[in-house]
């Protein structure tokens, strides 16, 4: 860690699913028969803001984690890591009907599948989302709000007016799209999907094409007509298109030596892009943190064990900075 943490230096809020995370191998991709055989069982923290927080104390900025969990035992294998690991979980609910659990396979090209069962994620009451909202106002001034919409889609809105009324920075991760209110993302600093993810928001019915850059353009264009301030697209290749400020542009990732386990990639680098900004870097800095946040995520097994931290991190980024583009030009972008 850089140094003490004090209360009132800005913190990462991070809004948004925690799960007890079941993660295993497999030997074939899921579908390739009834029954798989599986090992390497891992009991974990996880979920996308349970990743986020522990991501940012990682990295030695100070975190508050929001959200809910049920009264069982699968709390504790939710909340302990995280507690340990010093991110305040003074927001963080306790209710019916139980704590949302992730069910995890790992092929051998790492590439995970996940069946999510929210359970509290989804059970915010109306005073509950007041609750988190009321949290969110009394962060320290230049806080970052990093949010997905895993949870309650009132609660998530609720936090991110209120972020945006105290003048916090708002960093949401759209998953699940089908969620997203689109009139929320006008007051949306940066937005962070996957390709899936921007077309299923950007109402592009064709089938996403990763490798087609002027589709994937097309699409940010269209989130960025909608109000976010950035948008920042998570490509397979572990790269990401930005648009912001009129310019569009490619951060390129480097191929890691091998790809172990995709679980939480895209969280550790929504984590990292929001950890960033709240050290004020600008945008383009920050996508080159998120970008090397990825890569690192991907060589290990599990998400949050993955992590990096922030000498590692910094050292990741160095590489980075010395492949083109960076941020390489991908057009002018039209409009914004």
């Amino acid at each position: 860690m850089d140094k003490p943490l004090d209360e009132r230096d800005p913190v990462l809020l991070s809004l948004g699913s925690i799960n007890a995370d079941f993660e295993m191998r497999t030997d074939e991709a899921p579908g390739a028969k009834e029954t798989l055989a599986a090992h390497d069982l891992v009991r974990l923290s996880g979920g996308k803001a349970a990743n986020r927080a522990a991501l940012a104390r990682r990295l030695g900025c100070a975190a508050w984690l929001l959200g809910r969990v049920g009264t069982d035992d699968l709390a504790a294998q939710a909340l302990q890591p995280l507690r340990d690991a010093g991110v305040d979980l003074d927001g963080v609910l306790h209710g019916a009907p139980g704590t949302a659990v992730s069910i995890i396979t790992v092929p051998p090209d790492g590439k995970k599948r996940i069946v999510l069962a929210g359970r509290s994620n989804l059970a915010f009451s109306a005073a509950e989302a007041e609750e988190v909202a009321s949290r969110v106002a009394a962060a320290p001034s230049g806080s970052v709000l990093t949010v997905d919409f895993e949870v309650s889609p009132d609660a998530a809105s609720k936090a991110i007016t209120r972020a945006r009324q105290g003048g916090i920075r708002v960093v949401v991760d759209p998953s699940f799209p089908n969620d997203v209110p689109l009139e929320i993302l006008r007051e949306v600093d940066v937005l962070t999907p996957n390709v899936e993810e921007a077309f299923a928001l950007a109402g592009l019915s064709e089938r996403p094409d990763s490798s087609d850059p002027h589709a994937i353009q097309e699409a940010a264009r269209r989130l960025a007509d909608l109000g976010p301030g950035c948008v920042c697209v998570k490509l397979e290749d572990g790269g990401c298109l930005v648009l912001h400020d009129g310019r569009c542009w490619y951060q390129g990732a480097a191929a890691p030596d091998k790809v172990v386990d995709t679980s939480g990639a895209g969280d550790a680098f929504t984590g990292a892009f929001a950890v960033a900004l709240l050290s004020g870097c600008d945008v383009a800095t920050a996508a080159v943190h998120g970008v090397a946040a990825g890569e690192m995520a991907v060589a290990g097994y599990g998400s949050q064990p993955a992590y990096p931290d922030r000498q590692a991190l910094d050292a990741r980024m160095a590489l980075a900075r010395e492949r083109e583009p960076w941020p390489g030009s991908f057009g002018r972008a039209k409009g914004r």
